[in-house]
């Protein structure tokens, strides 16, 4: 994943230079800490959280106890791990629900990605079981409605339309619908602008009135940094706003806007958009986000991905081979399609511990071609090569490279990687692991 990777790296620096010196006096934390600071503000951090947020991370890290400690460099990651992880909010905040429907109110500019929000939200509540009516509120925006009405089409939900009306009348009889064919939640997708206007905001306004929505979801373009956190505080200051989705957060390489509207605004940051795809939404966990920004990777989401593209039946079965040692190519082949279906391959090594720093994820030097050159080798193998890759001798892998278009090395590369698989598998029988 691109994000915060300019901030990542800096910060990764200056970290790096704190743990070659070992011990740590006063000045050089100090030193460290302006470095910190100028690296935030280059992320485009508002000035006032920045300022905040170093001399939070000061007074802590200046302790005699972080001092005369055995690594003190490591005692400081630690506490900006904690801090950040506070900046943005410190756990995760659910959706508020309420007798059904939960109506949830979308807002936000034009351009922050509103329409498709609300379809991605349906599909994330449609995996628990949760059936969503889209309701479409903006008559403004020219083939604003068509556009709902495909995203409900791919999203698999129903909308609501009442043509060009009045955008109050339409959010109204839309949650009056959802209550009467028994809908769970409610999303109303409201008019954006672009630019805050007064027009806009009494609309908005009279919008929640006539519906009391349980939440008031702003939705800003991640990549616009400061302006978008400007945004959220006026929309804030007058909707008073539940919470906060960030979108096109895989393009964002500051990270200005997602470290300061908590700070700013007291709002919760409550989903991230991370691509273009329907699936391409995720619950905002501060402590992971923290965990990513330095380098320590995000298993734990990883692991949800995983979940959520692995069946447990799919599970038991790889695990029964590998203990049987009858784990072939073609089991091989299922798991490159299972890794597609968890997202983008740099998202996932960006959620590895460390990977982020190694490798430029954002210069594309991870090659998205190379599982399906994988993949053509493997399908360009007879039955009896994939189930024994023993048997392939040089004149079989000269065929099998020439079907697949690929050379005879990437040939013996993908064997080479099927066995270390195999034999990682084996050493780690028994614990929970990923089967790539």
């Amino acid at each position: 994943m691109a994000v915060f990777s300019g901030l990542s790296e800096k910060l990764n620096h200056i970290f790096a230079k704190m743990t070659k010196r070992g011990k740590l006096d006063e000045y050089e934390i100090k030193q460290a800490m302006r470095e910190v600071r100028i690296a935030l503000l280059e992320a485009d951090v508002n000035i006032g959280v920045a300022k905040q947020f170093i001399n939070s991370v000061s007074e802590k890290a200046l302790g005699q106890d972080i001092l005369k400690s055995l690594s003190p460099a490591q005692q400081v990651i630690k506490i900006v791990n904690e801090e950040l992880t506070a900046l943005m909010g410190s756990t995760n905040s659910k959706l508020e629900t309420s007798s059904s429907p939960t109506v949830i109110m979308m807002c936000g500019l034009q351009g922050a990605g509103k329409t498709t929000l609300c379809g991605k939200l349906a599909v994330y509540l449609k995996k628990q079981n949760k059936k969503t009516l889209l309701i479409a509120g903006d008559v403004y925006r020219p083939a604003a409605i068509n556009q709902l009405k495909v995203v409900g089409e791919k999203a698999g939900c129903e909308v609501f339309d009442m043509g060009q009306g009045n955008p109050v009348e339409i959010a109204r009889k839309g949650a009056e619908r959802a209550r009467s064919f028994g809908f769970d939640y409610a999303i109303i997708d409201t008019a954006g602008r672009l630019h805050i206007d007064d027009t806009l905001m009494t609309e908005l306004e009279d919008i929640k009135k006539a519906v009391n929505p349980a939440e008031i979801l702003l939705t800003v373009d991640s990549m616009t940094g400061q302006d978008a956190v400007n945004v959220a505080d006026t929309f804030n200051k007058r909707l008073d706003v539940t919470g906060v989705v960030l979108t096109k957060l895989d393009g964002d390489t500051r990270g200005g806007a997602c470290l300061s509207i908590k700070a700013v605004t007291g709002k919760p940051i409550k989903f991230s958009s991370v691509g273009e795809k329907l699936t391409d939404l995720e619950p905002f966990y501060p402590d992971r986000m923290a965990s990513r920004i330095l380098g320590m990777g995000d298993v734990l989401t990883l692991i949800e991905k995983a979940e959520q593209s692995i069946s447990e039946e799919q599970m038991k079965k790889i695990e029964k081979k590998f203990k049987e040692n009858s784990f072939t190519l073609d089991d091989y082949l299922e798991q490159f399609d299972a890794l597609k279906n968890m997202g983008d391959i740099k998202d996932i090594l960006g959620m590895l511990p460390g990977v982020g720093n190694k490798i430029k994820l954002d210069n594309a030097q991870v090659d998205e071609k190379a599982v399906e050159r994988m993949k053509a080798i493997i399908l360009s193998m007879t039955p009896k090569e994939r189930r024994n890759p023993a048997i392939l001798n040089a004149s079989r892998k000269q065929r099998i490279s020439k079907g697949s278009g690929t050379t005879v090395q990437e040939v013996n590369q993908l064997i080479k990687k099927f066995e270390m698989s195999k034999q990682m598998m084996k050493n780690m029988k028994g614990q929970r692991s990923f089967r790539f």
